[in-house]
């Protein structure tokens, strides 16, 4: 069982920028950040697999962008040019299913943090 604890989030005004932290207690073949706004159903927001590949959900595409240091097991989500509808708890996931198919798909992931709040102001 991987363990994951995010950490960065906030409040923030449109335009802003943000970076959320995933701490893993251990290695994993792919690692991604999902998000849920109130009312709404968890979206894939950025995915990467240890192969290096990597997928984002078209409403971030160009303002977020995921990193990883393998040395420390975490994953980073840079957030910039921040929107309202970017408002949303933000979770951090680990361990594919498949991850020679990376997607984000939420069934496609094992182990799952408690998550952080993004709020972003107009």
């Amino acid at each position: 069982q991987v363990q994951l604890v995010e950490s960065g989030g906030g409040s923030v005004q449109a335009g802003g920028s943000l970076r959320l932290s995933c701490a893993a207690s251990g290695s994993s073949n792919c690692m991604a950040w999902f998000r849920q706004a109130p009312g709404k159903e968890r979206e894939g927001v950025a995915a990467r697999a240890a192969s290096g590949s990597i997928v984002y959900a078209d409403s971030v595409k160009g303002r977020f962008t995921i990193s990883q240091d393998n040395a420390k097991n975490t994953v980073y989500l840079q957030m910039n040019s921040l929107k309202p509808e970017d408002t949303a708890m933000y979770y951090c996931a680990a361990g594919c299913v498949l991850p020679w198919a990376l997607s984000l798909k939420s069934s496609q992931f094992l182990h799952w943090g408690q998550g952080t709040q993004v709020t972003v102001s107009s």
